[in-house]
Parts: structure tokens; sequence; C-alpha cells
């Protein structure tokens, strides 16, 4: 499959894909205050905001309306509905979801969406690409760490995460149609690492459908931009510096109709006698990704592909997913290490003066 299937993002880079919804109305306010600041409008074109709550986080959508703020606000409206439908299609955790019920069938056949059949497709191929680094058959091993929605995060004991870790296999997913097999009984599937860059996607195809010419869309780390600023300024964004306070930012890149996803061990994570445990699990230990590597960020033209990318390649490392970002047309990629050091593609917008 190629995975050059394109579409955009945008707004101030807040990547902590761990709210909750008890920090729901304080992230979601200060999400439209940073929404407004960067996107700035011209005088005829006034944004129009609005935030949920899906897929465990903030999903903020501005459009820009010249006088008719109804239109804007029916069609925010409407890209709401379709994050809801996504939701209940491909979350893990909502029974009688099209993957719940995958994960639920004990190694029955199960007919789902053609959407679903999209996804796990391209989930596969990144699970190919990566060689199992990224897994879609994670679901129990995040599961039992907790790292979900609703989970209490948790550090696990070692035998369970070894009979975990055996039912990790992305083979084990066999797709007929539009129908979705799983071999191994005890194995489930999580999309978490690219569900959200693909509704992104279809939000912007949508409000490109309706006329919308400049929009700015997010979905926690996942953001996407529609053309340039009212004025033709491009979208200014921010990249969170990781472990930071919430709204720091490390740099800043000027995109146009352009992906910015970023992925990190700051997003969801917790401490245990001083020893910091986080999201991104390794597929063969179990345990969570032991790199030199905080946060990376990929720019794109579709946020299907650069959710999927920027989890690729933090288990990659910089060179190898370096290497591989060079290989794809119209992709770049931002490194952020421990030490809070920044390594960029050569095409990645980075001013020098951004750099600490």
């Amino acid at each position: 499959m190629d995975p050059k299937r394109f579409s955009p993002n945008s707004i101030h880079l807040f990547t902590r894909r761990s709210l909750l919804r008890a920090k729901y109305l304080s992230i979601s306010a200060a999400l439209i205050a940073v929404c407004a600041f960067l996107s700035g409008c011209s005088r005829n074109a006034e944004p129009v905001t609005e935030t949920g709550f899906y897929m465990d986080t903030v999903v903020q959508i501005t459009l820009y309306s010249d006088g008719n703020g109804d239109s804007c606000r029916q069609d925010i409206e409407k890209c709401f509905e379709i994050t809801d439908r996504y939701e209940h299609l491909f979350s893990a955790h909502l029974e009688g979801s099209d993957i719940w019920n995958i994960n639920h069938a004990g190694g029955r056949p199960v007919t789902v969406s053609e959407d679903t059949i999209e996804l796990l497709q391209t989930a596969l191929y990144y699970s190919e690409l990566s060689n199992g680094a990224v897994d879609l058959t994670v679901f129990p091993l995040s599961q039992l760490w907790g790292f979900g929605s609703g989970g209490t995060a948790r550090r696990p004991d070692d035998e369970a995460i070894r009979e975990a870790v055996s039912h990790i296999d992305y083979h084990a997913v066999r797709i007929d149609g539009c129908s979705v097999t799983l071999s191994d009984p005890d194995a489930a599937i999580d999309l978490g690492f690219i569900a959200k860059g693909y509704i992104a996607d279809r939000l912007k195809e949508y409000l490109l459908s309706q006329g919308v010419k400049s929009a700015c869309i997010s979905l926690g780390g996942n953001l996407i931009t529609i053309g340039n600023k009212p004025g033709g300024q491009p979208y200014h964004i921010g990249i969170q510096k990781p472990f930071a306070d919430e709204g720091e930012i490390i740099a800043a890149i000027d995109v146009t109709d352009r992906s910015v996803v970023s992925s990190g061990t700051y997003e969801r994570c917790f401490y245990e006698d001083g020893v910091l445990y986080h999201h991104l699990l390794n597929t063969s230990t179990g345990y969570p990704e032991d790199n030199d590597i905080s946060g990376v960020t990929i720019l794109a033209p579709s946020s299907m592909d650069a959710d999927a990318l920027s989890t690729v390649c933090f288990f990659l490392g910089p060179d190898d997913g370096m290497s591989l970002i060079e290989s794809l047309e119209d992709t770049e990629v931002l490194f952020i290490t421990r030490d809070g050091e920044l390594t960029a593609s050569e095409g990645f917008p980075l001013p020098s003066a951004t750099a600490p």
C-alpha cells in the first residue's frame, strides 16, 4: 500500500493525549485562547471556534466567518458528528464498535465498515514497515499498563507482561473483503497510533467539500490546517517542550495546508520509584521503549500518515527514522532528545533561532 494518501493540520501543538474528562473545561479554554492568538484573522473574517471531547482528547475546530457565523457553527457541528461516528467504529474501548467487536469475537470473523477496513489496512502497512515495532495488536499490552480510556496507569507484573507480549503479532489480523479475523483469539487491536490522523483527514475532506478555504483542526497532538490564515499568512504552530508546563514551546514553525503531528514520552506517563514509565511500549520487551528520544514531530500533507510516522520514527530513532523520512515525498521530521537537542530533516521549517 502506498503511504502517501494526503490531506493536512494546525494551531498550538498541545500533544498530551492523556487529557482526562475532569480537565476538559480548563484545557479547552486554554486551547481556544491559543487558537485565536495564533490564527489571527482579517477584518472581514472572524474566527468561529468550537470544542468537543472525543477519542479521549480535546477536539477543537476553528473556521473563519465573513459574517455567516451560523454556517460555520453548522459545519463544525457536522465535524463533531463525523468524529463521533468514527470513534464508534475505531475505539477499542467502546462496546459495539468495529474494533471492540473484533477484539471480543474469540477468533471468529467479524464484518466491519469499509472505513474500518481502510484504516486496518493502513495500520498493517505501518506495522510491516516498522517490522512490528509499531503493531496494531498491541492492545493486550497497552491495556495491561493502563494506558487507555479511563485506565489507571501502573507497572504490571513481569509475568503478565510476558503473557501480553506473546499475543502481539500483526500477522494475526486477517482481512477478507469486509470481514476481519484474529487468528489468535487472545490478540486485540488498538488503532490509537493512527486513528486520530485518519479522522482529521476526513474532517478536512468534509470542510473542503463545503467550500471552506481557511480552517484549523486539532485532535490532541494531531493538527491540520486548510489553506493559510485569512489574509494569506501561514499558520504559526508551536511545538510543545517535552515535560515542560502545558503551553511552553521548544520550537515554532509556519505551515500552510499541512498536517503536524507529535508523539512523545511526555504524553501519557507516570513515575514509580523514581522511574519514568510512558505509553510508547516496546512490542518485544513489553516495557516502555528506552531510548534518547523525548518527542517526534512529523510534517506531512496527510494527518493519518503523520500520525503513524511520528510513532514509527520514535521507535526507529534519529538515524533510521531520518532515513525513512528522507525516502518519502513531501514529509519532514523533527526529533527532540531527552536533553532538548533538536535534530530536523533538511526540509523541516525550523528557524535556527528557536533551537535551545
